[in-house]
């Protein structure tokens, strides 16, 4: 995981309240607890919780008022509740799904706290080639694991709607997006005009992890195993092109110490080239190929564009959860931009 710092004073978590709640739910517990806040993140806050005999992770709400449909940590409980008996990397949830207000202030969920590696920088500068390709291996073997998982079988066949996946999210980020709109953005004006009329066909239905990224995954100690994927807030049954299509997001993306792997790809990096990690989700998922992919990038960055105007808007009404937020938000103009490029390419 990320590096931690003390709880703010402006978080006002009962920890009394929080170890009395914990205590109700597991026979043996004992405290006390120390609470720690993760650094990363813009969306749902998130604590480290130590006690005398395990470590734990919390997540919860925002404080204060909450766009629609955001923040869904109800959601991430019960997805990696379910998915965490079938053996898919995602860590063990304990206790329940707490949607009593009064016990910290907002909707929380705890679950195991994975100790292992969070790699940031796309580009792994501390790896060598053969560990690059290995560990972008391991990345794609995960995703392809998870499109592959019997949703039905985990007992989420009602996870997500009925219908084309994209036509759905489509309007929802439309709806967020103007829910949490500051100012006028022609770009995004022509995309959510453009995008609707162009949907994809649908093809296939599986879990959707909704922000499948490299530092939204931990990775074992030593080797390249993903040992827990994380961030199941934007999680639903969906089309799995979603899923690919953002990861593949890196590969167009110039490289920023984050995801980006833009011009860094091929034998001497080894970081594989787009087509070769096509091909292997392909072969792994049972894909002849995928579709140009202009169309799903436009959508990608409009979807990224709404997510960090939400941001925005909370930074105006004082809810934003990160240190990093205000410098987040100066990317919109230009998400929406890129989003724009892409549609124009896929015909627009």
């Amino acid at each position: 995981m990320v590096g931690t710092v003390p709880v703010p004073a402006d978080d006002p978590i009962n920890v009394k309240a929080l170890e009395r709640w914990m205590r109700e739910r597991m026979p043996g517990f004992e405290g006390p607890i120390a609470l720690e806040k993760f650094k990363g993140g813009q969306s749902n806050p998130t604590y480290r919780v130590d006690t005398p005999g395990r470590n734990y992770v919390l997540r919860r709400q925002p404080f204060g008022t909450l766009l629609p449909s955001a923040h869904a940590v109800d959601r991430e409980y019960r997805l990696i509740a379910a998915l965490h008996p079938t053996g898919f990397p995602v860590p063990k949830p304990y206790f329940g799904l707490c949607s009593d207000d009064s016990v910290i202030g907002s909707m929380f969920y705890i679950m195991e706290l994975v100790e292992g590696r969070n790699l940031w920088d796309g580009a792994l500068p501390d790896l060598s080639p053969p560990e690059r390709t290995a560990h972008y291996h391991a990345m794609v073997d995960t995703l392809a694991a998870l499109h592959n998982t019997d949703y039905v079988a985990a007992g989420l066949g009602d996870y997500g709607k009925p219908g084309n996946y994209f036509e759905r999210q489509v309007a929802r980020w439309t709806k967020q997006y103007k829910a949490a709109e500051t100012e006028f953005m022609e770009p995004v004006e022509r995309l959510i005009e453009w995008l609707p009329r162009t949907v994809p066909e649908q093809t296939r239905t599986s879990i959707v992890h909704g922000d499948f990224r490299i530092d939204n995954m931990i990775f074992a100690p030593t080797g390249p195993k993903v040992i827990a994927v994380l961030d199941w807030e934007l999680s639903t049954l969906g089309d799995p092109l979603a899923d690919f299509s953002y990861f593949l997001m890196s590969w167009v993306t110039q490289p920023e110490g984050r995801s980006g792997v833009m011009g860094l790809t091929g034998a001497e990096t080894g970081i594989p080239t787009i087509d070769e990690v096509t091909a292997r989700y392909c072969a792994a998922t049972g894909r002849d190929g995928v579709p140009d992919l202009n169309w799903y990038f436009a959508y990608n960055l409009f979807r990224l564009t709404g997510i960090v105007q939400g941001i925005k808007k909370r930074i105006q009404i004082g809810t934003a959860s990160s240190a990093q937020a205000e410098k987040a938000v100066a990317r919109v103009g230009g998400l929406a931009d890129a989003a724009w490029g892409f549609a124009v390419k896929a015909g627009a």
